[in-house]
């Protein structure tokens, strides 16, 4: 992981902060092609009422519009936390290449757990477990504590 990758990383965790102020569970994830532009990016949608709104499955479906196979193949989606189950099919079908994140599912599970959030419906995988041949890289330890917090945040808001 270089520093650009650290620059793509800040931008998902400023977007997962948009999707918190918009109510939305805070993840953020951008969609970058192999020279390093940003040709997406989306926040979770799913206060909406649809719990697929993730942002990393709105980009693997952007991209087969926006790229070639072989473009999606030398792609790279980073987000501010490693994708969920549903996700990493997602980026898998759509033949995009690797994941970068700031946090991951290990991570994730653990702070839900400590801040007493209920397990959710599908059990929490790390990508290499859903889709094997999906290169990924995170979490990195200076971000993850600031998506903690993000997490944190929402779950305050919405226990009360």
């Amino acid at each position: 992981m270089d520093e650009r990758d650290r620059a793509h990383l800040r931008r998902c965790v400023e977007l997962a902060e948009e999707a918190l102020r918009a109510g939305d569970e805070p993840f953020g994830s951008v969609l970058v092609d192999r020279t390093g532009t940003a040709v997406a990016e989306d926040r979770n949608r799913v206060s909406g009422g649809d719990p697929t709104q993730h942002p990393e499955f709105a980009l693997a479906r952007a991209s087969t519009g926006l790229l070639t196979p072989a473009e999606r193949a030398a792609a790279t989606v980073y987000t501010s936390g490693e994708h969920c189950p549903m996700c990493a099919a997602a980026h898998a079908w759509a033949g995009l290449g690797r994941i970068v994140y700031a946090s991951s599912t290990a991570q994730l599970r653990s702070w839900l757990q400590e801040l007493g959030a209920a397990p959710g419906p599908v059990r929490p995988l790390p990508v290499s477990d859903v889709a094997p041949g999906v290169r990924v890289e995170g979490p990195d330890p200076d971000l993850a504590p600031q998506v903690r917090r993000l997490h944190e945040r929402y779950r305050d808001r919405h226990t009360r």
